[in-house]
């Protein structure tokens, strides 16, 4: 198995510790450097050649979005999975413009920002038999990611990765929209590590964001029609089954 490179910048010495840990117990990770100080991260990055950067926007002389800024500068290739304690939508969007593949909301755990990494390495590095499987589910997450930035729904919160878990899921199998309490449900759970009674609530707030936005113009943009008016909004699984329909009649199954 190919060794994939990962740098870790984080601030909070014991987190870092605890991420060099994670990625340490998977098969096919090699951490190549753990530091505060964004200066020195950017020379690791340079010296080492690593694969995706851990990083924190707080750090030592260079913070994350200069040391970003110059990775983009220097035509340097890494991912980036940026970890910060700012909602601010700004924020995020900015370091998504600098090549940010995620921007994870602290506090988080290491084993969830490993995921994250995964997510990105396992794409970059499938067989040629799996490539048009990968660029069909990443197209899939990238549809999901625009519907939900056209109507409001932050990626900082948790109800964002449940509930685009649970749309794919939806698309993958329509039939399980009957069985979302004890079906969907427990299976983001066990996969975010977690209890179906909190994704059930995270997905539920997730929603009630983009309402409270005044969002339901763009909704029914998105879907062709008027189908929300006023401060109506949709339960759980009408919205997962709403957008996997949509999804699934543009072709994204």
């Amino acid at each position: 198995m190919r060794q994939r490179k990962i740098l870790i910048m984080e601030s909070n010495e014991a987190f870092a510790e605890e991420l060099r840990g994670d990625f340490e117990s998977r098969e096919g990770y090699q951490v190549c450097g753990v530091t505060d100080d964004g200066a020195e991260g950017l020379e690791l990055l340079e010296k080492s050649g690593a694969n995706v950067a851990v990083i924190s926007l707080f750090l030592k002389n260079l913070d994350g979005f200069t040391v970003m800024e110059e990775v983009k500068r220097k035509g340097l290739k890494a991912d980036f999975v940026v970890l910060g304690n700012f909602s601010d939508d700004k924020i995020i969007n900015r370091t998504i413009s600098l090549g940010a593949k995620y921007y994870i909301m602290k506090p988080v755990s290491a084993n969830v920002v490993g995921d994250r990494v995964a997510e990105i390495t396992e794409e970059s590095s499938a067989p040629v038999r799996e490539t048009v499987e990968r660029r069909r589910a990443g197209t899939l997450d990238e549809r999901i990611s625009n519907i939900f930035i056209s109507i409001g729904i932050p990626p900082h919160i948790k109800g964002y990765n449940y509930l685009r878990e649970g749309i794919k899921m939806a698309v993958s199998d329509p039939h399980i929209i009957n069985n979302v309490t004890k079906g969907l449900y427990p299976i983001i759970g066990e996969r975010f590590q977690t209890s179906a009674s909190k994704v059930e609530r995270a997905i539920r707030h997730a929603i009630e964001v983009a309402w409270n936005r005044g969002r339901i113009e763009a909704v029914n943009a998105i879907f062709g029609a008027r189908v929300y008016i006023g401060t109506e909004k949709p339960t759980n699984s009408e919205f997962i089954a709403l957008v996997a329909d949509k999804l699934i009649l543009e072709g994204m199954m």
